[in-house]
């Protein structure tokens, strides 16, 4: 038998192996992968296919045990599949992305607009950024002798290439074996969850090539965890001049360069973002508002949230007398359409 014949029903029960074989670290049999599978089929049925399996080199049976477990050529045949999978997956959400970047900046704006007009006070709504991300992917790859390139998907789609310079080449099995580490340790952890004793087993299970881990970990914090300039979309800043409270020229000039220069407002949308449970509408009155230029105003913000950890913040600013009711409607309205816009988007393609 050759890899052609590795039909659907043997990669199915192959991965089943693998993945069961990564969480548990102990022989796999036949009746655990009948309730690991959506196969439906009878425990001998999988033995036959697993005998297939063994007799393919993709599993072998330790000498002690009933079970199974993979051979090189199984993880081989396991991570390139896996590979590709992801990669069309990122391919998927780059083409959607490039479609929808220059129409979602034009919402924004759009949006910033609309609701500076609906309420007659200033407005700000910053673009989706990817927050809180969790690891979905590592591949490490050699690119020359001295290089190995780490590729780092996490969620939401977002990818990092990093070169990591190497003393000495590194083999096609080692490679594998890092590649297995990374993701088994990985997968599903946001940068706040990986702690030390995760580094310091990973680092030790990495033997001579921890400075690898070392680069990987870095490489993820940097991706994780970076601040990113994220564009912010204003209007309305005219409309202080309405309320007689902020149109004396030198609060109304602080207020409108706190606009334009958009870096107060920056801190604001981060400290929204990182606020997990802040999922609703937040409201700042007078001396409670982190930005100082608006210790006279009222600030009303909500995060709105696309889709796959997206989220992005919507402001509205004006007079402590300002009408909440109508700022709250408004916003809830805003939230509301934009809530889940990627995940519908991509339903209907």
């Amino acid at each position: 038998m050759d890899e052609m014949e590795l039909d659907d029903r043997k990669t199915k029960i192959l991965n089943a192996i693998i993945r069961n074989y990564l969480d548990t670290g102990e022989p796999v049999g036949s009746r655990t992968i009948s309730k690991y599978t959506d196969l439906n089929l009878s425990s001998a049925t999988i033995r036959n296919e697993m005998a297939d399996l063994e007799e393919m080199g993709y599993i072998l049976q330790p000498h002690t045990s009933a079970g199974r477990i993979p051979s090189d050529k199984g993880y081989r045949f396991y991570v390139d599949h896996l590979m590709e999978e992801k990669e069309r997956e990122v391919g998927d959400m780059k083409k959607f992305v490039i479609e929808h970047t220059e129409k979602m900046e034009q919402v924004l704006q759009q949006v910033a607009r609309i609701l500076a007009n609906n309420t007659n006070y200033a407005t700000m709504v910053s673009a989706p950024s990817y927050h809180r991300n969790k690891v979905k992917f590592i591949q490490l790859s050699n690119v020359d002798e001295g290089q190995v390139l780490a590729v780092i998907v996490t969620e939401g789609n977002l990818v990092k290439n990093k070169m990591i310079p190497v003393a000495e080449p590194i083999d096609n099995e080692t490679m594998l074996k890092l590649n297995l580490l990374l993701n088994s340790n990985l997968n599903g952890l946001a940068l706040q969850e990986i702690n030390l004793g995760t580094i310091a087993r990973l680092k030790e299970q990495a033997g001579i090539h921890s400075d690898i881990i070392s680069n990987v970990l870095d490489t993820l914090a940097e991706t994780m965890g970076g601040e990113e300039d994220i564009p912010i979309y204003t209007s309305g800043t005219t409309n202080f001049f309405k309320y007689p409270e902020l149109s004396d020229s030198e609060k109304a000039s602080e207020l409108i360069s706190t606009f334009e220069e958009k870096q107060q407002l920056a801190s604001l949308v981060t400290e929204n973002l990182l606020n997990e449970e802040n999922t609703g509408i937040q409201v700042y009155i007078g001396d409670e508002s982190p930005i100082q230029t608006m210790k006279d105003c009222s600030v009303v913000t909500a995060v709105y949230e696309l889709g796959e950890g997206i989220r992005g913040t919507i402001g509205i600013v004006g007079p402590k007398r300002m009408d909440y009711e109508k700022v709250m409607n408004n916003l809830k309205t805003l939230k509301n359409s934009l809530d889940g816009i990627l995940d519908k988007s991509k339903e209907q393609k």
